[in-house]
């Protein structure tokens, strides 16, 4: 395993073998079975069963599909190992109820051990960046063979994520608190549910993010604020207009300067 501290590509992680050119699969579960499959026969997983249910609660809970054709089905499941990533592409696209309604082309699977806390974000913040800009997205999807679709994923550098910015966060943690909230009035089936949702969500992200979490709601009752004109509405305090305009439209978490609440842009109002 590469040093988490340091810049690697995604090849560290990933050989040629657990690329599907071309996915048979024309829904997302048995999208995801395919991949699975890709990762026993390569034996970097044993639980095939446990890890598609754990895969699918976690697709339950939130869709993994990023927007832009991609999406990022994962886990935190003992692998035996450390990690085990397959990528499979879909030509004609699977439906995997993405935010933007899109259809996905390219499926990026990742388990991971839970004796790796963090890694996960260590991936997908380096993935992040790569997909979001669209001529790297293009390569990947007009790659003519698996050989050139694995040349391209070969060049995404990984590299940590600062830590006052926490990439593609954001829902995870507001999700969080509102289960936490909604536990104080559940009933003991609904606590049931909203405990497994919140166990989900935890094991994805990073223990000090996880510890701070907790601290916020223990002394305030809330831990994550909105931004609104420019203020957070945990402290009503302005923050840096570079930091607004950084938080507009995103799904990535910044912590305000003044309280240390994390930060998150607007939920946009259902139509």
């Amino acid at each position: 395993m590469a040093d988490l501290g340091k810049s690697h590509h995604f090849s560290d992680f990933l050989k040629s073998t657990q690329v599907v050119y071309e996915l048979q699969a024309k829904e997302k579960v048995r999208a995801i079975e395919e991949l699975l499959d890709v990762l026993f026969k390569e034996k970097l997983i044993k639980n095939k069963k446990l890890i598609l249910t754990r895969l699918v609660d976690r697709e339950q809970l939130e869709s993994t599909a990023i927007g832009d054709h991609v999406a990022l089905p994962h886990a935190r499941v003992d692998t035996g190992g450390q990690i085990a990533i397959a990528v499979g592409r879909s030509e004609k696209g699977i439906d995997f109820d993405s935010i933007d309604k899109k259809k996905v082309h390219l499926i990026m699977l990742v388990v991971w051990n839970p004796s790796l806390p963090g890694l996960f974000n260590h991936l997908f913040a380096g993935l992040a960046r790569f997909l979001r800009k669209p001529e790297y997205r293009q390569r990947l999807f007009e790659a003519k063979n698996k050989g050139d679709l694995f040349k391209v994923l070969s060049e995404i550098e990984l590299t940590m994520p600062q830590e006052d910015r926490i990439i593609s966060r954001a829902s995870l943690l507001a999700k969080l608190q509102e289960i936490a909230l909604r536990k104080k009035k559940a009933s003991k089936d609904q606590l049931r549910e909203l405990r497994k949702h919140a166990e989900l969500i935890r094991e994805e992200l990073d223990e000090p993010l996880l510890t701070r979490f907790d601290k916020l709601m223990e002394r305030y009752g809330f831990a994550v604020a909105e931004v609104l004109d420019g203020a957070c509405q945990g402290c009503n305090m302005r923050i840096a207009t570079k930091m607004n305009s950084a938080i507009e439209g995103s799904n990535d978490i910044y912590i305000c300067e003044n309280c240390g609440k994390f930060l998150v842009a607007p939920r946009k109002k259902k139509k």
